[in-house]
């Protein structure tokens, strides 16, 4: 297909070899890195992207191009202490619901804490949801998704080497995820989606999409894009994922804090399930709740803490809320289920446990850490929560 027409001579035959030699070239950091390993895991008990094959070839190219080598498994067993010593970063490429089991996530969860590095690929944010420590390393769940379609990508921090061959925005097809929280109080987003840009974006304007944080002694990256196969073949998508693996193997630097400052008007929504520490409640699933799931068995003292949601200039309070119970009063505390008390609101009956009503309330403004739910009221079943909603 690329033989010449002709004899060329001299250097503009040079010339013409170099261009197709970089045209596909796999995409290439630089020479610096020592030797590595990496381990991509791919295994499904929901839905299955018919992409994961064209993921595992392109990392498997990335590799060859950038000194580390790929281990693909979809064998839940690879997850011990012995074997993962060995990997520098581990991939969850569209990896859907249970896929660990007890043991299998102690082991991660070291390896993870002890230094090592993950990196979520798409619905890797589909997956060990009643995981709380999954849902912190993932940094966000998925909740749900509109059609595929184009939108504009916004790259806020072109700093990261996931992000800074970019510019300031990048229009693209892709499947675009809402989560059921939005993780910007607790990690650095690189990238977010214009919502304005599709139809079917449901995170109150603030969506990001692409992330990173630190995690104990290891480090997290994660990004939503990779849904579909053509995007396996796109140079700067690759770029992204190889930025990602790098800086999640430590390879490579990045400052992944979390932006101290909260884009202006921001909104937090949270599903009520999605607490990362309890006492006392439960899931509950109720078919006109966001999701199917509540937060039920609410009892008088019990408690929720929401560690990737901020106080930090919260003002607001809304709460997507049921009862068929006795009601009772949602207390919103910052730092801890002690801490100090920003607002209170009172969740009268509804009739039944399906019928929702919201419930709303001013905070003082003076909160510091993260958002913690305390629970009042008589006995028995007080109310279920479906979302709740923190504004600046």
């Amino acid at each position: 297909m690329f033989a010449p027409t002709k004899v060329m001579r001299g250097g503009l035959a040079l010339v013409a070899a170099a261009l197709v030699a970089t045209q596909f070239a796999p995409t290439a950091a630089h020479a610096a890195d020592p030797a590595y390993k990496v381990l991509v895991f791919s295994k499904t008990a929901g839905f299955r992207h018919d992409s994961i094959p064209a993921g595992i070839q392109a990392i498997r190219d990335l590799g060859a191009a950038n000194n580390f080598t790929v281990t693909a498994t979809e064998d839940a067993t690879a997850f011990n202490a012995a074997n993962l010593a060995q990997f520098k970063a581990v991939v969850f490429l569209s990896t859907t619901g249970d896929v660990l089991d007890a043991g299998q996530q102690t082991a991660f969860q070291s390896y993870v804490d002890g230094g090592g590095g993950y990196v979520g690929i798409h619905a890797a944010a589909d997956t060990e949801y009643d995981w709380p420590y999954y849902g912190r390393l993932v940094g966000a769940w998925f909740k749900s998704h509109p059609a595929q379609q184009n939108a504009v990508v916004k790259n806020e921090d072109r700093t990261h080497p996931a992000t800074a061959h970019l510019g300031a925005t990048w229009t693209r097809f892709d499947e675009w995820y809402n989560y059921r929280t939005n993780p910007r109080a607790g990690v650095r987003v690189l990238q977010s989606l214009d919502e304005s840009s599709y139809t079917g974006g449901e995170m109150s304007g603030d969506h990001p999409i692409t992330w990173c944080h630190a995690q104990a002694s290891g480090r997290s990256f994660y990004t939503g894009l990779g849904h579909t196969i053509e995007s396996y073949a796109d140079s700067n998508y690759r770029q992204l994922v190889l930025g990602g693996i790098r800086y999640a193997a430590g390879m490579v630097q990045a400052d992944c804090r979390p932006a101290t400052t909260p884009p202006p008007g921001d909104t937090q929504t949270v599903e009520g399930e999605a607490y990362t520490s309890n006492f006392g409640v439960q899931p509950a699933g109720h078919a006109g709740a966001s999701g199917g799931t509540t937060m039920g068995y609410i009892d008088n003292g019990d408690w929720a803490g929401y560690s990737q949601v901020s106080t930090s200039g919260a003002t607001g309070f809304s709460a997507r809320v049921s009862s068929g119970g006795a009601g009772g009063t949602i207390t919103i505390r910052s730092g801890s289920q002690t801490g100090p008390v920003l607002g209170t609101v009172n969740v009268a009956g509804t009739g039944n446990w399906d019928t929702f009503t919201t419930v709303n309330t001013t905070l003082n403004g003076t909160g510091t850490g993260a958002v913690f739910l305390t629970f009042g009221g008589g006995a028995g079943s007080l109310f279920d929560i479906d979302t709740f909603t923190v504004s600046t």
